[in-house]
């Protein structure tokens, strides 16, 4: 006999929403460490993969910030969008109908 076909169970609210930037950092700064090891490991010198060290840490700061400017600037975009929408969605006007057809105030149509 066949287990019941489940569905999967729907994203609860409570869940906290990842944050892929600090994801990304992870596994960067997890790199700046593992390639001067492996490069050890296979002969370069110390030099050279202290180098490789600087060099990819360099390049993580960087994308590191970036990324915190990027996801600042979406912030700021996000919260300007729903107060636009929001301030819209409460203004009234006189004879501002959605989807009325106006022909120009008291001219004739024909």
């Amino acid at each position: 006999m066949s287990a019941p076909h489940r569905t999967p169970d729907p994203p609860r609210a409570a869940d906290p929403p990842q944050d892929t930037a600090t994801d990304v950092v992870r596994w960067a700064v997890f790199s700046c460490v593992l390639v001067p090891v492996v490069l050890l490991w296979y002969g370069t010198s110390l030099a050279g993969a202290a180098g490789t060290a600087l060099g990819l840490a360099a390049v993580t700061a960087v994308c590191r910030l970036l990324l915190r400017q990027s996801e600042r600037g979406a912030a700021r975009l996000l919260t300007d969008e729903r107060a636009l929408r929001r301030g819209r969605r409460h203004r009234t006007g006189t004879g501002a109908h959605r989807g009325a057809r106006h022909t120009g105030g008291n001219t004739p149509v024909g």
